[in-house]
């Protein structure tokens, strides 16, 4: 086992990323280390004193990547939600313990909608089976500026050919780029109902994106639907973008895709982040479990991507020890 610091982990990450195929011939200068063969060797990183395998190179042979954004004090907040608080109850020069009291919606940061959410009488979060919070499937690369609308027909030319029933939908729009308070919230891209429908149609397990909800933002309390609009000013901002159209025509109904896709059993995961980039392109194994929350209106989740290139990792079939 060798153990390195964690700067130099990352540079050997990305050096075997980009050569894992031919790795043999490959070494770093600033590691100078000898080859023993990639089955063999296995980093490890060190966090605060204490060593843990590596996301990329473990014993398993997975390789981990951690698509959701950070939750915190002061992380980005849709526009009627309340701030995030933490409360340290107890610390180390207190009671050497460490405990926290966190007071936040579910609905922050990287999280997955229940149906229970937005229509009633449908399923809450703890009531949805564990199997639409793991899955295979693809992250596509489906580029958006400001307001634009991602349509049924931008989804089948981007992955009409590799989706595939029962798969988990992850779109990178580029807006992750741009998580902050502020623009990312207002002027996400956003699903329209033909989105909706083509999900439908295909047999999609579960949606995420990285923009502001399963709804063009306009669509939403934002603009001049249920509950808002909470910015008003953006109405003769949203007339002269797109040449004289009333955002009130433009958007019509208040949260279709949330309705369409929830009534047909589709979860939706709003605001992924963290590596997106780095599965674009790719069918991968995604993980996004929920706590199991009584009547849970939905979940910040980690969602985790993984990609076993070895094809050695496998389930355990349950038998007995």
């Amino acid at each position: 086992m060798i153990q390195l610091d964690y700067n130099t982990v990352q540079l050997y990450q990305i050096a075997i990323q980009e050569t894992r195929e031919e790795f043999s011939t490959f070494q770093p200068a600033e590691l100078a280390l000898p080859w023993w063969g990639m089955e063999d060797f296995v980093m490890t990183i060190t966090v605060r004193g204490i060593e843990f395998q590596d996301n990329l190179d473990n014993p398993m042979g997975i390789e981990f990547y951690n698509l959701s954004h950070r939750f915190g004090y002061q992380c980005p907040n849709w526009p009627y939600f309340r701030d995030v608080r933490i409360e340290r109850m107890h610390y180390m020069a207190k009671s050497g313990v460490l405990s926290q009291t966190i007071t936040t919606t579910m609905h922050v940061t990287t999280h997955i909608d229940a149906p229970a959410h937005v229509v009633q009488g449908t399923p809450f979060i703890d009531e949805v089976p564990l199997p639409h919070f793991f899955g295979s499937g693809i992250v596509v690369s489906l580029p958006k500026k400001k307001w634009e609308q991602i349509t049924g027909d931008d989804l089948e030319k981007a992955c009409g050919k590799a989706i595939r029933k029962g798969d988990v939908l992850i779109i990178n729009t580029g807006w992750h780029k741009v998580y902050e308070d502020g623009d990312y919230f207002p002027y996400c891209p956003g699903f329209v109902p033909s989105a909706a429908d083509w999900m439908i149609e295909k047999g999609v397990k579960v949606v995420g994106h990285d923009t502001q909800a399963n709804d063009h933002p306009l669509a939403t309390a934002i603009g001049p639907q249920r509950n808002g609009p909470l910015l008003p000013h953006l109405a003769q901002e949203y007339k002269q973008w797109s040449g004289g159209v009333d955002w009130k025509d433009a958007f019509p109904e208040w949260e279709p895709v949330h309705q369409k896709i929830f009534k047909a059993g589709i979860l939706g995961i709003e605001n992924v982040g963290g590596d997106l980039d780095a599965v674009t392109g790719k069918r991968c194994t995604f993980a996004f479990f929920p706590i199991n929350w009584d009547r849970g209106d939905g979940c910040i989740i980690r969602l985790v991507a993984m990609i076993d290139r070895g094809q050695k990792y496998r389930i355990e079939p349950g038998e007995a020890f």
